[in-house]
């Protein structure tokens, strides 16, 4: 198991009361804390990869809005600080690095710990806590650097992943799958909303459908999907505001139902050629819920398989 993390992540500090804050990262690290894995250093990313999912003007804007004091608001949620682009830029720099890591053999599993997280971050705008589309960059890296040809995305934070559909929707060699509590922020993800080549699988659920609903939904669209496409490579986008103690959500999903989502993920992976699983983290910002969740996670990516 490989786990990448930079002392940049640190750097981005949100306004006081700010859901998306600092402290994410010391409950992330309790829950990781003894795990047998090799820790790396996540690089600066660079600007052809950003690139593949953003237009120039994008990069342009965020470097642009980035202060030297205090803070930029980029909308209403979405802050910059002093660090918030070292941050961004360390986190899309991790995701490729484990990309890069595991497609060279090195480990078949890989949890990227950054933040700001990247799944609402269109290729045209930043937004909800995002500044650069982090897991799609991910997957654009393994198609245009790697020569995959069959990359899956699944993304099971709370939120919609409206910025990754828009960074993939023309990119027919990316499946890319969300289940996702709606109505809720951001309104997309509808069930008709399925990408350029149909590529997209979009699952909304109903607050308060808890674990049933989403074993349900997974075993019955998102493992058949994926078992059918034979992946080359899974990237999950790894948000944990599911959780029934978040205060963002209400889905009121448990811990044990990332570690089974997690297991049933590397198993078609293992099941798809030993493909390698890449996880980055998203959402998540009930501190105790955030710290066990993040150990099921990564427990169960590296093969624990208690219920």
């Amino acid at each position: 198991m490989l786990i990448f993390q930079s002392k940049a992540s640190a750097g981005h500090v949100t306004p006081d009361g700010h859901p998306e804050r600092v402290a994410r990262l010391a409950a992330i690290a309790r829950g990781v804390q003894g795990v047998a894995a090799q820790w790396r250093d996540s690089p600066l990313g660079v600007e052809e990869d950003i690139l593949r999912a953003h237009s120039p003007a994008h990069l342009a804007r965020v470097r642009a809005a980035a202060p030297q004091e205090g803070w930029a608001q980029l909308d209403g949620d979405t802050f910059m600080s002093q660090g918030s682009l070292a941050a961004a830029l360390h986190a899309v720099g991790g995701a490729c690095a484990a990309v890069d890591a595991a497609l060279a053999g090195q480990d078949g599993r890989a949890f990227v710990i950054a933040r700001p997280p990247g799944h609402h971050a269109q290729r045209d705008q930043a937004m909800g806590f995002c500044l650069f589309s982090t897991v799609a960059i991910a997957a654009l890296r393994a198609l245009q650097h790697h020569g995959l040809t069959r990359v899956a995305v699944v993304d099971f934070d709370v939120h919609h992943g409206n910025g990754t559909q828009d960074c993939l929707w023309d990119q027919a060699g990316v499946r890319f799958i969300s289940s996702h509590q709606s109505p809720l922020y951001p309104g997309t993800g509808a069930a008709d909303e399925r990408g350029a080549h149909g590529q997209i699988l979009n699952i909304p659920l109903r607050a308060g459908g808890a674990s049933a609903a989403m074993r349900a939904a997974y075993d019955s669209a998102v493992f058949p999907m994926l078992r059918d496409y034979q992946p080359q490579l899974i990237l999950i986008s790894a948000g944990f505001d599911a959780h029934r103690d978040d205060p963002l959500g209400g889905l009121g999903w448990e811990v044990q139902d990332y570690a089974w989502v997690t297991r049933g993920l590397c198993a078609i992976a293992d099941q798809s050629g030993a493909a390698p699983v890449v996880s980055c983290l998203e959402g998540g910002y009930d501190l105790g819920a955030l710290e066990n969740c993040a150990r099921a996670h990564v427990a169960a990516m590296m093969g624990d398989a208690d219920e």
